[in-house]
């Protein structure tokens, strides 16, 4: 049988016992009435309250009372440790049955590596283990991630007989995933395969998934003889987690129509995948089946909810469930932080943060990116000067990338493009090319020729592949009516043969995700919606539209610049949207990249004339039109 070798024994059975020395001490003694009016998994209070009348009874040193006593608090979702160990330690002759659970409440305590002291003193006292004690000691190592005190377990409980146990099998898989040992997980699992249940091919399909080995975890769950919500679970959360989006959520459709139950995990890991592709109709549902099961909002499902409904685009609906949530932790304020800075709410966002504060609650990295976020896209410069030292001199948290390419943004969008400069000079990593892209949109903006010029050319070399970076430098020069540098530009560009990011807009429609990419004719309704789009030309040229051709760099005439800005993912998108949406419906777009100036004028018109509300999730921020204004107010 295979073993894991640990680099050292220090669990080992003494030399002076032998199995036949070792001696179980029964537990099946009759319950008194204290216990046999309680439900199979009693409350703390209850458990108390039986115990009170236990000491009354007299019965205080009844030692099967006092185990089962245990029993319950080892099965409670939140054992009081010092009172379970104080039970114990009240017991003259612990059997196994009461050692076992207070392993098991050790390994639930912060303290799970004292399970494995208490296991030695049973050896020492000739108590004799069972296959439940190397199943909690191994519950103990996994949560602890001590990779050689559970290769000791695994060494004893093979040496006395347990290795073959399905239980004990399980949780060594479980362990060993835990310690990112798959191989060690992959070799228990494979070299006996009549000692399986659907938990040991739960626990092998989860170890591949936390190893991101999602093709090894797809095989494997279609090989299992029995599938159960755990499994349904584990196979949907590993396709979100690795960002195979769409693929959860048809795992998701099949797990409903194979009439499986739904579990919180399962419906968390719904909702980010529908969160991350903007479903708000697919998040919707999940909500309405979290209701309809009844549910409880626990902390987990309440952020995940706030979170599907900030970056769905209703930040109204998430701020209404942060509201009436019974219990929040601090990811649920962090999650509602960042949702109020992605729609532009900035002195929302600071005031919650003050709340936040206020509450107790001490601000972590993740904090600090929607605070500065917040204040970066509404342009509130001073406050996030001010949070950004809080942060480093208050809260000792260094900045990450991100922190500082919240700065860099909010700064050069500002105009203060030789402060941003500067703080990126006195950097403690690196900066990586998006910061110096950042600021070189923002030397466009600014008409900062100079500055611009000298960025975009330590771009190309830092990326010579990204286009982007060509066209923001082309923008600057045309922008400066410097012809012969945008030729340069434009010949540098299909010289080094870039990698363009390819762009794309999501649309949700009758349950049904439509995806757009630039020029697409793919859609079955690809007639109807280039109609329309001559239509959206004709209706916003009579509201005094002109196109803005300046982000088009290809050598083409300007009619045909036109015809390719018009065809944009998102247009198209659009378009559709006025197609399949009903009269004071709301049409809602994700899109992967930044929206251009050109879409972005032309979405502020197509609300007015259709009278139509636009929501627009773009990379970088939430964009509200409605009656001809959008609620970055231009500034994005």
């Amino acid at each position: 049988m295979f073993a894991y070798k640990p680099k050292s024994l220090l669990l080992s059975l003494p030399k002076h016992i032998s199995n036949s020395q070792i001696f179980l001490v029964n537990s099946n003694s009759q319950l008194s009435p204290p216990l046999s009016s309680l439900p199979p998994r009693p409350s703390i209070p209850q458990t108390k309250q039986a115990h009170a009348q236990i000491i009354v009874s007299g019965l205080a040193a009844d030692s099967p009372l006092i185990s089962h006593l245990l029993c319950f608090l080892a099965l409670s979702p939140s054992t009081p440790f010092h009172y379970s160990l104080s039970l114990y330690q009240s017991i003259k002759y612990p059997s196994v049955f009461a050692t076992n659970n207070m392993i098991r409440c050790f390994a639930k305590s912060d303290s799970p590596p004292q399970s494995l002291l208490l296991f030695s003193s049973m050896l020492r006292t000739c108590v004799k283990p069972n296959n439940h004690t190397f199943t909690f000691l191994l519950q103990a190592c996994s949560r602890a991630l001590a990779l050689n005190e559970g290769a000791e377990v695994h060494t004893v409980a093979v040496k006395l007989g347990f290795g073959g146990y399905v239980f004990v099998r399980n949780a060594l898989i479980h362990l060993y995933c835990s310690c990112s040992r798959i191989e060690c997980s992959k070799r228990l699992f494979e070299e006996n395969a009549s000692s399986r249940d659907v938990v040991t091919w739960n626990s092998m399909l989860t170890a591949f998934v936390r190893d991101e080995q999602i093709g090894a975890a797809e095989k494997l769950f279609e090989e299992m003889p029995e599938r159960d919500v755990i499994s349904w679970s584990t196979m949907i959360s590993g396709y979100v987690q690795n960002g195979r989006l769409e693929e959860g959520l048809e795992c998701f459709k099949q797990m409903r129509e194979k009439g499986m139950r739904l579990n919180e995990a399962t419906l968390v890991s719904v909702l980010s995948a529908s969160a991350q592709l903007g479903l708000l109709e697919h998040g919707r549902l999940v909500h309405s089946l979290v209701e309809s099961l009844n549910f409880p909002l626990t902390v987990s499902l309440g952020t995940a909810l706030i979170d599907m409904y900030a970056k769905c685009g209703c930040i109204e609906q998430s701020k209404l469930l942060f509201k009436n949530m019974p219990k929040k932790d601090i990811w649920t304020w962090n999650v509602m932080i960042c949702g109020l800075a992605s729609h532009g709410l900035g002195k929302e966002a600071l005031a919650l943060f003050q709340r936040f504060i206020d509450e107790g609650f001490r601000p972590v990295n993740v904090t600090f990116i929607g605070v500065l976020g917040a204040c970066s896209r509404a342009g509130l410069v001073s406050e996030g000067r001010r949070h950004f030292k809080l942060m480093t001199e208050k809260y000792s948290i260094l900045p990450e990338m991100e922190h500082y390419g919240c700065m860099v943004d909010m700064l050069g969008r500002a105009g203060f493009l030789d402060e941003a400069v500067q703080l990126i000079e006195k950097m403690t990593v690196p900066p990586d090319p998006v910061l110096w892209a950042t600021l070189l949109g923002a030397c466009k903006i600014h008409g900062s020729i100079e500055l611009g010029e000298k960025i975009g050319k330590k771009l190309l070399k830092l990326d010579p592949t990204h286009d982007g970076h060509y066209v923001q430098l082309a923008s600057i020069y045309a922008k400066a009516r410097k012809w012969e540098d945008v030729t340069r530009v434009r010949r540098l560009l299909v010289e080094q043969n870039t990698n363009k990011a390819a762009g794309w807009s999501l649309i949700e429609a009758q349950g049904t995700v439509h995806k757009f990419v630039a020029g697409d004719r793919e859609h079955e309704r690809s007639l109807e919606i280039y109609k329309m789009l001559e239509k959206i030309g004709t209706r916003i040229a009579e509201s005094g539209y002109s196109p803005n051709v300046s982000s088009v760099l290809h050598d083409i005439g300007e009619e045909e610049k036109e015809n390719a800005i018009k065809e944009h993912s998102e247009r198209l998108a659009m378009a559709f949207g006025l197609l399949v949406t009903g009269a004071g419906d709301c049409i809602r777009i994700v899109k992967n990249l930044r929206v251009c100036e050109d879409c972005h004028e032309v979405s502020k018109i197509i609300s007015k004339v259709f009278e139509k509300e636009i929501v627009v999730r773009d990379g970088s921020r939430f964009h509200h039109f409605k009656d001809g204004k959008c609620s970055c107010l231009d500034y994005w």
